[in-house]
Order: C-alpha cells, then sequence, then structure tokens
C-alpha cells in the first residue's frame, strides 16, 4: 500500500511540474506584453510632451552607441547556447552564457557612465536644472535597466544549472525562457535607442 501511495505521489508531482512548463512560456509572453505596454507608453508621452515646448534638445552619449552593440552581441553569444545545449554541448553552452552575462553586466557599466556624461553635460533627472526631455531620457533608460536586472538573474540561474549539467537537448526549456527575455530586452534596448536617437 506504501509503494503505491508512493507511486501516486511521484505521479501526481510529475503532473504539477508538468503543467508547470506548459504555463512558463505563456506567462513569459505575458510579462513581455505588459512591458511592451508600458514603453509604448512612455515614447508616446515623450512625443506628446516634446510637441508642447519647452524641451531640451542634447546629443547622447556616444558610449550608448558601444552599449547598444555590447547588448546586440550579447544576444548573438545567448542564441550560440541556445544551439550548443540542443547538441549537449556543454563546454560550449557554459561558455556561451558567462559571456552573454558578462556583455550584460558591461552594458550596465557603459549605461552608467553614459548618465555621467548627461549630467557633466547639463542633463539631469530632477531638480532646478532639469528639463522634461532629459527626464524622459534617463527614466526609460532606468526602467529598461531594472528589467535587465531581472535578465542577469536568469542568466545567473541558467549558468549556475549549466554548470551542474541540469540541462540537455531533451530538457533545455530554463535556457530557453531566458534567452526568450534576453533577446526581447536586445531588442527593445535598440527600438528605445533609435526611438531616442532620432526623436529629439
Amino acid at each position: 500500500m506504501k509503494e503505491v501511495k508512493i507511486k501516486k505521489e511521484n505521479l501526481h508531482k510529475k503532473e504539477i511540474k508538468l503543467a508547470e512548463r506548459k504555463a512558463a512560456k505563456p506567462l513569459l509572453w505575458i510579462g513581455i506584453v505588459s512591458i511592451v505596454m508600458l514603453f509604448a507608453g512612455l515614447t508616446s508621452a515623450y512625443v506628446v510632451r516634446a510637441q508642447n515646448g519647452n524641451w531640451q534638445i542634447f546629443e547622447l552619449p556616444p558610449i550608448l552607441i558601444i552599449s547598444t552593440a555590447l547588448i546586440v552581441t550579447s544576444s548573438l553569444t545567448m542564441y550560440l547556447a541556445q544551439i550548443a545545449i540542443r547538441k549537449d554541448n556543454y563546454k560550449l553552452t557554459n561558455i556561451s552564457l558567462f559571456l552573454t552575462l558578462m556583455l550584460g553586466f558591461a552594458f550596465f557599466y557603459t549605461q552608467y557612465q553614459g548618465w555621467q556624461e548627461l549630467a557633466i553635460n547639463g542633463v539631469y533627472f530632477a531638480g532646478k536644472k532639469s528639463n522634461a526631455s532629459g527626464s524622459f531620457l534617463i527614466i526609460i533608460a532606468f526602467l529598461h535597466l531594472m528589467h535587465m536586472v531581472g535578465g542577469l538573474i536568469a542568466l545567473i540561474v541558467s549558468l549556475t544549472k549549466s554548470l551542474l549539467k541540469k540541462y540537455s537537448s531533451a530538457d533545455s526549456l530554463g535556457i530557453e525562457l531566458t534567452a526568450i527575455y534576453w533577446h526581447f530586452l536586445d531588442i527593445l534596448w535598440v527600438y528605445l535607442f533609435l526611438f531616442l536617437y532620432f526623436y529629439r
């Protein structure tokens, strides 16, 4: 009787785990859609406010171009990790995830440097010397970085599990979910950068 009960419990746990796995991607996409709506609202508000006058025009810090190149490159290394795990190539998977993580941190650093450069050039988020254009730019970049934190945490978890060989060609959902979110953050930043670069 005990063995039957244990088997039933194990089967129930497997069913719950399978249901959670099936729900993971749809939930991620719902989260992504909500983030898209957030930034669509912010950029729309940016356009409306810019047309109302008293709008400071300034050049974006050149380091943001480097920042953009870094995140685009990180998307390529993330894609390489996806390909590698499908072939059970653990070494390449680990290296690719590690490189993606390092590029993510480098993106953070260049964004911080960009904010410092803006401050030197008299662009502030708040205060007597601030302007709505600078406030919008900084809040948009800041919110993107906050979502990047989630991506970095997901990368750290994926890399740790990969090092422990908890992924395989038959079970790589964790890496796939991380990749979807990371590629989204990449596309989102490219859109935001081009928007802020051409619409000033």
